[in-house]
């Protein structure tokens, strides 16, 4: 192989780190299954007043984007969708970034309590119907530099 095959397998190898790396970066979460991963570029609603306005009055979100809750510590939460303009998905996720449950295709503007139950320190929002789509599902794993090392797929 030439200098040539050489620059090329370099670059690969950039592209490839590059990858891994922009799996771990703050606006980035990565959710793993037996269906394969899924990348989703997020905002961090990691205070009470973010957390509060989430993804309200937001009239449309590009596919593989979304809004990742973070609480202090693990907790009952409970959801509604008073003035969110688009169906969601919504998965509630453990500590170590284990998904507890999804609840698909929350309806909007409704203001019905969506119970996360118990243990919830994670929220992912993303696209209705997309959980479905992909194979999300109870079980699989999250992925994202705010769980820290203890997580169950820590970043490096």
């Amino acid at each position: 192989m030439g200098i040539r095959g050489q620059t090329i397998l370099s670059i690969g190898f950039v592209l490839s780190a590059g990858a891994a790396f922009a799996a771990c970066s703050p606006d980035m979460v990565t959710i793993y299954g037996d269906w394969g991963q899924a990348n989703f570029r997020v905002t961090v609603a990691d205070d009470e007043g973010e957390r509060a306005q989430g993804l309200m009055n937001v009239p449309e979100m590009p596919t593989m984007t979304g809004m990742l809750f973070v609480y202090d510590s693990p907790q009952p939460v409970s959801f509604w969708m008073r003035n969110t303009l688009i169906p969601l998905d919504m998965l509630f996720i453990d500590p170590a970034g284990e998904v507890l449950g999804v609840h698909p295709d929350a309806i909007p503007m409704d203001e019905t309590g969506i119970d996360g139950g118990d243990g919830v320190q994670y929220v992912l929002e993303i696209n209705g119907g997309l959980a479905a789509r992909l194979g999300i599902a109870p079980g699989d794993v999250v992925q994202h530099p705010i769980l820290g090392p203890d997580a169950a797929r820590p970043c490096n």
